[in-house]
């Protein structure tokens, strides 16, 4: 017997008919004799629709009241879900993220999980019953609905895996497991049988879709083992005919590529702060208020001008560039600064991989592969096992079939 989160997106919820068929998957292992926990997304479409209101009404909304509308989404299919099981004959409740409670931080739209409280769960499972778990929210110290940012539903499983002390945790997806690339832009794309938690880390968080950035931060902290999954096969699970990917230890991967896989991302916006007084404390005047405002901030890149100004380019999510133009528009005078300058139409293009900490050259076939293609290169970012450049939108997939094929990806 196994204890087991499975976590299905929004594509394996979308409709009452994939409601049923997730049921009749959950009672599966309920009949193998596994305790079992679920985490649900809102059904496909509904998140964005209800986002979509939000900043329709204001685009500078009140993140709290954003938050009381966009954890419905989940509210609903965690109900839904905890009728078709108790309709199959399976013991199931639903459970919203404050009655678990799932404690987070008062970061309202990107809440941090602080604590969760298992033990209530665990005796449910220990005596049949099957928590139904809204994913993507939790509660705040003022006791408002927070949630956990886009995506946040696999955080929530992760999370939810580790304080259970399950033996892992299945993401259930429209794909059926992690590939180097995006096999709907190169059809060459191979799935990994296995990636190693940090290349897993750096490959969400530079745009692959499959795993949330926080998610697979967590789950390489507690060491939780997790299985990307097609919520679409019936064969999907360890040792059966059609398995996922695992998300494991570098030490448990034998034979290790050089680069693991090319993510893009179309999310990305260029903020250029002109005419900057080059002097000591001025990055901190810039990024200190976006930091408050809780405002990432990605790729950094500072031009020193011979007239004793800089000039200061970042990268950042598209969806904060208001936020931010507003933020950096009320300390323009602390800051000084002559022109603002954004750009949407931008795109960031990575490669990632564990074994580039022992190979030399990744980062010059990179940028020969994409002179060779005439993209120019706007901003470069590097860690130990990535090479980030930021290209104009329009070459996104030119760049990314074209690095697949470089670091000779192509199945």
């Amino acid at each position: 017997m196994a204890r087991i989160v499975m976590k299905f997106g929004g594509t394996s919820v979308a409709d009452l008919e994939r409601i049923r068929h997730v049921a009749a998957r959950v009672k599966r292992e309920v009949d193998s004799g596994n305790e079992v926990a679920v985490v649900v997304s809102a059904m496909a479409g509904t998140t964005n629709r209800l986002v979509g209101w939000c900043t329709q009404l204001a685009p500078l909304h009140d993140a709290r009241e954003y938050d009381a509308v966009v954890a419905t989404g989940e509210q609903v299919t965690a109900g839904l879900l905890a009728i078709a099981l108790q309709a199959l004959g399976v013991a199931a409740r639903s459970w919203l993220g404050w009655q678990i409670p799932l404690a987070t931080d008062d970061a309202h739209g990107k809440a941090r999980i602080q604590s969760i409280e298992g033990a209530e769960l665990i005796r449910r499972m220990q005596s049949g019953q099957v928590p139904v778990v809204a994913g993507f929210q939790g509660v705040g110290p003022d006791r408002r609905v927070t949630t956990l940012g886009r995506g946040g539903s696999d955080t929530s499983a992760v999370a939810l895996a580790a304080a259970l002390r399950a033996d892992r945790c299945d993401i259930y997806t429209d794909v059926d497991g992690i590939y180097t690339t995006d096999p709907r832009i190169v059809a060459r794309a191979r799935k990994l049988v296995k990636i190693a938690y940090e290349e897993m880390l750096e490959l969400a968080s530079v745009g692959a879709k499959v795993l949330q950035t926080r998610s697979v931060e967590l789950a390489m902290k507690e060491r939780v083992r997790v299985q990307v999954l097609s919520s679409f096969d019936d064969g999907t699970s360890l040792g059966g005919d059609l398995p996922g990917t695992l998300v494991v230890d570098e030490d448990e991967i034998v034979e290790q590529e050089i680069v693991s896989g090319i993510a893009y991302s179309r999310d990305e916006a260029k903020v250029t702060v002109r005419g900057v007084p080059d002097r000591p404390g001025v990055a901190a005047a810039i990024f200190g208020p976006l930091s408050a405002a809780s405002i990432n901030v990605d790729m950094i890149v500072q031009n020193v001008s011979a007239d004793g100004t800089t000039d200061l380019t970042f990268t950042l999510n598209r969806a904060d560039l208001p936020r931010a133009e507003q933020t950096l528009g009320e300390h323009r005078a602390g800051i000084g600064f002559a022109a603002l300058l954004a750009d949407r139409e931008v795109a960031k293009i990575s490669v990632v991989g564990v074994g580039m900490r022992s190979h030399s050259g990744v980062a010059s076939t990179m940028f020969r592969t994409l002179a060779d293609k005439g993209i120019n290169i706007q901003v470069i970012s590097t860690s130990e096992i990535k090479v980030s450049v930021l290209i104009a939108a329009e070459y996104t997939e030119l760049a990314v079939r074209a690095l697949h094929t470089a670091y000779g990806l192509d199945a």
